[in-house]
């Protein structure tokens, strides 16, 4: 029950965490999803998720990992092996080294190994939280393209290297040689535990086809167990590497979808849909667990007297610099490398080298390893420093993502704030509309789609002619101003209407509500649409208790009253000379062919029709926003104007009527 209790809340806090990202844009989710984990964790003192290590690996690594090498570009990452390869292997051992010695140095209480085992687990890069990063801000695709590479073996690596430096510490002894022999074979072997594991399950499952087995759930959940599959097989049958192993499952399986897209199509998109589902769950998850975890592994050394806080500090701030710093030298050593024997004529600046260097932030992988760290040795003693690692760890996960979170944006202010044209977006988003409201067509609502559809098609022309924000503005403020007034003029007529003759309480009643109506359908906000919706169901209740000789009477007042009040407005606008050209025009145009009162203020399964075709539209805009967002392919900037372009659509399409 408990561990129930608890993923509902995990799950409850990864939707407001999304809520929240959505009004503070300007901090990467991650670091929204850190902090709400630690308030929480703060909150409720004996709030706590423990998982252990492998577990972790198992629950939300492999997937993940699974996933990203499915949708890696894979001549990318053919074409970027060498830099890939440099960063995940010979950078994790750089680190590993350099930085072991120096964390020595630096804190001589801390045994050799035991810092060769803390650099070794912060080795590792977090894609998720650069990719949080990345769409506030514009980082170059190659550099996106390396970081993402290298962390799809980068934690294999780390990992391997952090194994090895604890048993150093725990059982006294290490082989150099064992090491290395180690680490080939559980690479190796992951790589073959990957490739024979995903084609043996591709077959297996084109053999269920072959027999009659249909059952697309069926198909579904097998893709989705593939990743936990392959890491149970590599790490607990071949004691390989099952990061290796999804890593390579998931190229594989990219490779398999493209050649059989067309025989089990429908299964590919069911699938597409729940692994887009099932990666939001548990990126989100992971970094709340992470803030959840922060305050308890780090409250018994921040109590301690042992060290001031502030030295405490210190140490993370250096660590932090120094894990920087060894991975700005690789990279641009790897850069002249690279040119020299290589031959690569790219044009790299130091620049580059900076943001290659931030976006190796730090995350997750990083504290589940340090918190599996044993708390005895073989020999019976306490663990050395055990929780003075834990707290270091977690101090430079932080600082790696301050870091980037501050800096990255200043190195990309002018990608960032240089204008981009939207052309092409706004035309798919007008695109996707029309398609949405195409879906939704039935022959009871066919007349409002295609008017909707035809007024999507004139927002096209404007597009096409690069004036759309300007001009959808200037045409919804003349709409605005020109409905506003005649609202205020049918609100006069009808009231002088009622003055002058006597009226029925009931049919009083139902102008009254008409009017109501009417102008709230100047506000299109979820509030006033749902007030309107209550009011008309009451409405509903009501006349239905009427006399039918009533309801003749109520129908005959109120097409008199549209007689006069239409003829009223219309005469007044021809006459005053108080209106603006534009909006007299719009008004007698209006008039003049609508209805005012009977058939068209009373026309509300038409005007809840077109409503509700208006509502899947922009929602159809809304998600291909997100979608590009969510992607990478427009920055922050391009998403609000986006927005913003389709907010102004959207009141011109409620407001403007046919012509």
């Amino acid at each position: 029950m408990e561990i129930l209790i608890a993923v509902l809340i995990l799950l409850v806090l990864l939707l407001l965490t999304n809520v929240l990202a959505h009004y503070i844009s300007f901090i990467p989710i991650a670091l929204i999803q850190i902090a709400t984990g630690i308030i929480v964790a703060l909150i409720a003192h004996d709030f706590t998720v423990d998982i252990e290590s492998e577990w972790f690996l198992l629950l939300f690594i492999a997937p993940l990992l699974y996933y990203d090498g499915a949708h890696f570009p894979r001549e990318q990452l053919w074409k970027m092996q060498l830099p890939i390869l440099g960063n995940a292997i010979v950078l994790v051992l750089l680190t590993t080294i350099i930085g072991g010695f120096f964390v020595h140095w630096l804190i001589p209480t801390i045994p050799l190994a035991g810092a060769f085992a803390l650099m070794a687990i912060l080795s590792p890069t977090d894609p998720v939280a650069v990719n949080g990063i990345a769409k506030r801000v514009h980082i170059p695709e190659r550099i996106m393209n390396l970081v993402r590479g290298e962390s799809l073996i980068n934690d294999a690596s780390g990992l391997i290297a952090f194994k090895y430096a604890v048993a150093a510490i725990v059982t006294g002894y290490f082989s150099l040689k064992a090491a290395t022999i180690d680490f080939v074979y559980m690479f190796f072997i992951g790589i073959l535990v990957g490739l024979i594991g995903a084609l043996t399950l591709f077959f297996i499952r084109m053999y269920f086809h072959r027999i009659g087995i249909t059952d697309l759930t069926f198909y579904v959940l097998l893709q989705i167990l593939t990743p936990f599959i392959l890491f149970l097989l590599a790490e607990e049958v071949f004691h390989a590497s099952g990061v290796i192993a999804v890593v390579v499952g998931g190229i594989i399986a990219a490779i398999i979808k493209e050649k059989t897209e067309s025989v089990i199509a429908q299964e590919q998109v069911v699938t597409g849909h729940v692994w887009s589902m099932l990666t939001f769950i548990l990126n989100g998850v992971i970094f709340l667990l992470l803030g959840l975890m922060l305050p308890s592994a780090t409250r018994a050394i921040l109590a301690s007297k042992d060290i001031h806080n502030s030295t405490l500090l210190f140490y993370v701030l250096v660590i932090g610099l120094s894990i920087l710093a060894i991975r700005f030298a690789w990279i641009a050593f790897f850069h002249l490398l690279d040119k020299k024997f290589f031959k690569n004529n790219d044009i790299v600046t130091l620049k580059d080298h900076i943001v290659s260097t931030l976006v190796g932030v730090r995350g997750t992988i990083t504290m589940v390893g340090i918190l599996s760290l044993p708390f005895i040795t073989d020999q019976g003693d306490l663990f050395p420093n055990r929780q003075l690692l834990i707290f270091l760890a977690a101090g430079v996960i932080l600082f790696t993502l301050l870091v980037a979170t501050l800096f990255l944006p200043l190195l990309s202010t002018q990608a960032s704030t240089q204008h981009v044209d939207l052309t092409t977006e706004k035309q798919q988003m007008i695109q996707q509309a029309i398609h949405s409201i195409q879906r939704e067509m039935v022959e009871d609502n066919t007349k409002i789609a295609f008017g909707l559809i035809n007024q999507y098609k004139r927002m096209m022309f404007t597009v096409n002619r690069k004036q759309s924000e300007k001009i959808l503005q200037a045409q919804r403020q003349q709409i605005m101003e020109a409905r506003k007034l005649g609202i205020e003029l049918e609100i006069f007529y009808t009231k002088q209407y009622l003055a002058e003759h006597t009226i029925d309480e009931a049919i009083q009643q139902e102008i009254e509500y008409l009017l109501k109506d009417r102008k709230d359908m100047l506000n299109n906000r979820s509030a006033t649409l749902l007030k309107r919706r209550f009011r008309y169901f009451l409405r509903g209740r009501k006349m239905s208790r009427l006399p039918a000789e009533t309801i003749k009477q109520i129908n005959t007042m109120k097409h008199d009253i549209e007689n006069y009040v239409v003829s009223s407005i219309i005469q007044y606008v021809r006459q005053t000379n108080d209106l603006p050209m534009d909006i007299a025009n719009k008004m007698e145009l209006y008039y003049c062919q609508s209805p005012h009162i009977a058939s068209k203020l009373d026309s509300t399964q038409q005007e809840e029709q077109k409503e509700h075709l208006a509502f899947i539209a922009v929602e159809a805009q809304r998600s291909l926003i997100n979608e590009w967002y969510q992607a990478g392919d427009i920055t922050q900037g391009a998403a609000k104007e986006l927005r913003r372009f389709v907010n102004h659509l959207e009141s011109v399409i409620l407001l403007e009527e046919e012509e």
